[in-house]
């Protein structure tokens, strides 16, 4: 029986149309692999935090420019409030382990020190653009990626793969070329407008703000995969709310009373406060459908989304290099989302966020520590595919 359905499975083969052969083998199922549902729907997830950040933007300059309201911390306070409103009070009503006061009770440093990360990752970036150019703070922003690649890498083992790189460098390149049409369409400041000891602080700051963010980017996602994506919006609320607050009245309270207040000032707090409690309670969804890496590369084309907008609400002047920055940038999120990452657990240095409540792993009790490495995809989980443990 088995030569026999050999025989007819080879003949079979054989008798196909060479059509049907090369549309298997051919680039059409290659193509379908790499631009499949998951990738173009981890793009589209990023392009709209893009859009929401490119909202939030749009409202701070007309803020900030046409009325002359420069509260960066007031803004944030007011996400927060709103945070602890919806996210906070959540916890608050919950039974059991999940509880706001359970909680505060096992982790309330953690979250303290998180929501202090936040609040100042925003504040230092907001007060560069008083020292230096525009366009030192673009590519400058750019330092957020090695530093989640390589908190990554020690904290959260994701295990990178060529391609990733090469995505995350093309990423980069476009952010370059919007740098260098900034430069030719003359939009960027005059120099001698930012004097060389300012400039030097405003970069520094900007550096501190792109090392804050990569450290709470990475947190947040460690959180969203263990936790919960409500305990985490509430304890930012929580903390993010009481230490904005006391920053805000030292060091803002002054110009809060210089703002002009009238319902156009009013509308513009509100649609900021909108766009970035959006921002807030969407971006958890999208850190643990693709990766904290990940997120920070999709919104780049926030830069070109508050671009296109101001050709229409500000008059900028249009640049093919814009275009070309836009499509280096998808083409460096295609590369990096047509591959996998993978995470590798080793029991003995993996540190649960949990601490005295985690889960406790058993080692040998005598003899050799073997090392056991988990490979787990960080797209979206399916029975389809189960994790694989090598030993």
């Amino acid at each position: 029986m088995i030569p026999e359905q050999t025989n007819h499975v080879v003949s079979t083969i054989e008798n196909m149309p060479a059509e049907n052969i090369s549309t298997s083998t051919g680039l059409l199922p290659r193509l379908k692999k790499v631009f499949n549902r998951e990738m173009l729907l981890s793009i589209a997830l990023g392009q709209v935090l893009s859009l929401l950040i490119c909202g939030i933007r749009l409202t701070s300059k007309y803020l900030s420019e046409d009325f002359h309201a420069n509260t960066p911390l007031f803004q944030s306070f007011l996400n927060y409030i709103l945070l602890f409103l919806v996210y906070t009070t959540t916890l608050a009503v919950r039974q059991g382990e999940e509880n706001l006061l359970a909680i505060l009770k096992r982790r309330w440093w953690k979250y303290m020190f998180l929501g202090i990360i936040d609040i100042e990752a925003a504040y230092l970036v907001v007060k560069s653009h008083q020292y230096t150019t525009f366009i030192s703070i673009q590519l400058l922003n750019c330092f957020v990626f090695p530093v989640v690649i390589l908190l990554s890498w020690f904290f959260l083992l994701v295990r990178y793969k060529v391609l990733h790189f090469i995505g995350a460098v093309a990423c980069i390149l476009g952010i370059g070329c919007m740098a260098g049409a900034d430069v030719l369409m003359g939009r960027q400041q005059k120099e001698s407008f930012y004097p060389g000891d300012s400039k030097l602080i405003g970069d520094i700051l900007v550096l501190g703000g792109a090392t804050l963010y990569g450290i709470s980017s990475v947190c947040q996602e460690y959180i969203v995969r263990n936790l919960s994506r409500i305990e985490l919006l509430g304890m930012i609320g929580l903390f993010g709310s009481f230490f904005s607050g006391i920053q805000l009245a030292i060091m803002e309270h002054k110009e809060l009373l210089k703002v002009p207040w009238d319902w156009q000032i009013g509308l513009l707090y509100v649609g900021y406060t909108a766009c970035m409690f959006g921002l807030y309670s969407f971006m958890p969804v999208v850190i643990k459908k693709t990766s904290a890496t990940a997120i920070n590369l999709s919104t780049l084309t926030a830069e070109l989304y508050t671009f296109f907008c101001g050709l229409f609400l500000f008059h900028y002047k249009f640049s093919g290099l814009y275009l070309l920055s836009f499509f280096t940038i998808l083409i460096g999120l295609v590369l990096y989302f047509s591959t996998t990452t993978y995470v590798a657990q080793d029991p003995r240095v993996y540190k649960q966020f949990r601490n005295p409540s985690g889960p406790i792993v058993e080692l040998p009790a005598s003899g050799q520590l073997e090392p056991s490495v988990t490979y787990t995809s960080l797209g979206q989980e399916t029975e389809e595919e189960p994790h694989v443990r090598v030993a």
